[in-house]
């Protein structure tokens, strides 16, 4: 009783621990995770919502400390990277779905959340391959658990492989499926790192209007995706940061403000898992999905070591 009356209380305040410098991103998804799990999120609805609210907020605040010009440059120097490796991850997806025997829609949301941006990525394709809804939940329970493992696994790795920065935030924008979690993962590991993880990742996920077309036209669907907005606001404050630079100190402080609005959306994020996504999920997406992803990372980060890309 005295458990379930403090039940709420603990939550808010568990969450407002976010908002200061103590608690780090990797920190405040274990713990939302935690608390989630062994006590249950007691504003489940409203976190969910929030956290996607919140994350594009602190996506575009971001921005206020990427320099624009290195977004064009990031774009136009990896298209061919971008292009080839999209393309492939989604057709290893194809050929490990019918290795798994799973059901095409599932597999392919898995394959396009791994190929460019999570969550975000599968919700706009969804409605082109007209997806079912728990087809979508399975595609992001699994998306969902890898972004909390590659969060903790990922700084880890780079330190014991002992990658730059620059290295890292590549790596990390490639191989880690959501944005939050790239976000995430990267700003544990340096200011640098972050920077160019998220302005590779974002300039990636920008590659969803051309795939989800292309998958229209094969699908001969008539719903088309758009391209998320925040994706807009971030370029528009990058924009801003660069070529108002008379504010730099406005926009120096409003990028802290992101940061900690990440760490508090982390937290939700956490929350969100339960007993009940990890068994919707079911046993061959998840090893399909695993499989992908080590993959994926394995090759991208060997390519990073030896100098490739």
């Amino acid at each position: 009783m005295i458990i379930a009356n403090l039940h709420k209380p603990v939550f808010i305040i568990l969450l407002a621990l976010c908002i200061t410098p103590f608690i780090g991103a990797g920190s405040a998804l274990v713990m939302g995770a935690l608390f989630a799990i062994t006590l249950g999120n007691p504003f489940a609805e409203l976190s969910q919502k929030a956290s996607k609210w919140m994350l594009k907020l602190a996506v575009v605040g971001l921005g206020f400390a990427v320099d624009f010009n290195q977004v064009i440059e990031v774009g136009r120097s990896s298209l061919v990277l971008t292009i080839v490796s999209i393309t492939a991850i989604i057709g290893l997806g194809e050929i490990l779905t019918q290795v798994f025997k799973l059901n095409r829609n599932t597999g392919v949301l898995i394959s396009f959340g791994t190929a460019i941006c999570g969550g975000s990525a599968i919700a706009a394709m969804a409605p082109v391959i007209k997806a079912k809804d728990h087809e979508v939940a399975v595609a992001l329970g699994i998306v969902f658990l890898l972004n909390g493992v590659g969060l903790l696994l990922f700084p880890a790795i780079g330190h014991y492989f002992e990658l730059t920065q620059e290295q890292f935030g590549l790596w990390a924008a490639l191989a880690i499926h959501d944005t939050s979690s790239v976000v995430g993962a990267s700003a544990t590991y340096g200011a640098v790192a972050l920077s160019i993880a998220t302005t590779v990742k974002l300039t990636r996920a920008m590659w969803i209007i051309p795939y989800t077309t292309l998958a229209g036209v094969f699908m001969r669907s008539d719903e088309k995706a758009s391209i998320p907005l925040f994706i807009v606001g971030f370029l528009l404050a990058a924009l801003i940061n660069t070529y108002v630079p008379t504010l730099s100190s406005y926009w120096e402080l409003i990028n802290i403000a992101a940061k900690q609005i990440l760490v508090m959306t982390l937290f939700l994020i956490g929350s969100g898992l339960s007993l009940s996504v990890l068994k919707q999920a079911g046993i061959k997406p998840f090893l399909m999905a695993v499989i992908l992803w080590i993959v994926v990372s394995s090759i991208i980060l060997l390519l990073i070591i030896d100098g490739f890309i």
